[in-house]
C-alpha cells in the first residue's frame, strides 16, 4: 500500500482538485466517499463531486450537538443539488452509556472525557459509514492546523483500512472561499459569524481576526491535541 500511496501523490503532485476527483470517480469498481461536515472545504468538494456524477456518495455524521446552523446548510444542499445526503447517527447505547459516565457536558473536564464523547459521536459512526468505502475523500487543508502541517494529498488510513485522499490539501481560505463565490455554493451561515472550524456546539466557538483558524475548537485543549479522532493517522 505504500508503493500505492507514492505512485497517486507522484502521479497528481500537479493535479487540481477536479482532475483528481474525476479520476477517482471514474473508477467505478472502488466505493468513492466523501465525508462532510457542511464546512466551506466540504462543500466545495461536494459541489465539485456532484458536478463530476450527480450520484457521487456524500455522507456525514450527525453527532446529536450539532449547530443549528449546520443543519441549515445540510437542507440547502440537499435542495440545491437534489439529493440526499447519507447521515450515520451514533449508536444511542454508546450515548446513553457517555452520559451515565461523564455528565452531559463532562468533555470539558479532560481530554480524556472530550476524546471518549467524540468517539461515541463520532469515530464509531464514521467506523460503520467507512466499512464498505474504498476511497475516503476529506476537506483537509494543510494550513488549517498545525497537526495538518505535514499531510499529503494520498494517505493510507490503517485504521479504517481506506485510502485518504484530500484533493484541497494545498489550497488556502481565500481559495475555498472564491470557489464558494464564483460557483454559489451553500456554507454554513457561521463561518460569517467568526466560526472558521465548525463542529459540536458546544465545542466550537468564534475567534477574533489574525487568530488560528482551529483556536475555536477545543479552545481549552493545546494545539496539538485538536483533533477528534477522526483524522488520526
Amino acid at each position: 500500500m505504500k508503493k500505492i500511496i507514492e505512485e497517486l501523490n507522484s502521479k497528481f503532485k500537479d493535479s487540481n482538485a477536479q482532475e483528481v476527483l474525476k479520476y477517482l470517480l471514474s473508477d467505478k469498481t472502488k466505493n468513492t466517499a466523501l465525508s462532510s461536515s457542511f464546512g466551506a472545504e466540504d462543500q466545495v468538494l461536494s459541489d465539485m463531486m456532484l458536478n463530476i456524477d450527480k450520484d457521487a456518495n456524500i455522507f456525514t455524521l450527525d453527532t446529536g450537538r450539532l449547530p443549528y446552523e449546520t443543519y441549515s446548510v445540510m437542507d440547502e444542499t440537499n435542495l440545491k443539488y437534489g439529493i440526499k445526503v447519507n447521515v450515520f447517527f451514533p449508536k444511542n447505547e454508546n450515548v446513553e452509556e457517555l452520559y451515565q459516565k461523564q455528565g452531559i457536558n463532562g468533555f470539558y473536564e479532560s481530554i480524556e472525557k472530550r476524546k471518549a464523547c467524540c468517539f461515541a459521536r463520532k469515530i464509531e459512526p464514521l467506523q460503520r459509514a467507512l466499512k464498505s468505502v474504498d476511497v475516503w475523500i476529506t476537506g483537509l487543508r494543510a494550513s488549517q492546523s498545525i497537526t495538518r502541517e505535514e499531510m499529503q494529498m494520498f494517505e493510507y488510513d490503517e485504521g479504517n483500512d481506506v485510502i485518504k485522499v484530500s484533493p484541497i490539501i494545498s489550497w488556502d481560505e481565500d481559495d475555498v472561499w472564491n470557489y464558494i463565490q464564483e460557483k454559489n455554493v451553500p456554507y454554513n451561515k457561521l463561518h460569517t459569524q467568526g466560526y472558521p472550524s465548525i463542529g459540536c456546539a458546544p465545542c466550537t466557538r468564534a475567534v477574533e481576526d489574525g487568530e488560528d483558524i482551529r483556536s475555536g475548537r477545543w479552545w481549552w485543549e493545546n494545539p496539538e491535541h485538536k483533533e477528534c479522532g477522526l483524522h488520526a493517522k
